[in-house]
């Protein structure tokens, strides 16, 4: 650990363009970072995206079923702005039922290491009474930075 970790916590660089933070004064962090420090040439805006197939159908009967699809759609618009899951720097996840998300948090975490692996993007839950979609349980939306 260097002087500067021994301050400030954990310090892991992702790249050369972001670094994870997680101080050592904050509980540890499981499934996401505290803070991401993001230097790029270009920021990239992802918009919510839910368990919607590419005929516009909500797909999936569960919350994690829902997760895996809304978090392969929002891969799918960063892949196709030239980045990849390494390069999120913010994720927020807007569901409407929290206790399942708690529930299900172990599977979530197995569904986001098999497609995003674990450089694990600052994040947040966000309870919310209805998603745009009435059936979809999850929407995933975030900021990436690419080199």
């Amino acid at each position: 650990m260097t002087d500067a970790d021994a301050t400030t916590g954990s310090r892991q660089p992702s790249g050369p363009h972001l670094e994870r933070i997680n101080p050592t004064e904050l509980s540890p962090p499981t499934g996401f970072s505290h803070a991401v420090t993001a230097t790029g040439s270009r920021l990239v805006f992802l918009a919510g995206q839910t368990a919607l197939d590419s005929g516009g159908a909500v797909v999936g009967d569960t919350l994690p079923e829902q997760f895996e699809q809304a978090l392969a759609n929002l891969l799918e618009a960063l892949s196709a702005s030239g980045g990849t899951p390494s390069d999120l720097a913010r994720v927020t996840v807007y569901t409407t039922d929290v206790p399942a998300y708690r529930a299900h948090a172990r599977e979530l975490g197995a569904i986001w290491r098999r497609r995003a692996r674990r450089d694990y993007p600052a994040m947040a839950v966000i309870g919310v009474v209805r998603l745009w979609d009435e059936q979809a349980m999850v929407e995933l939306d975030g900021i990436a930075a690419l080199p």
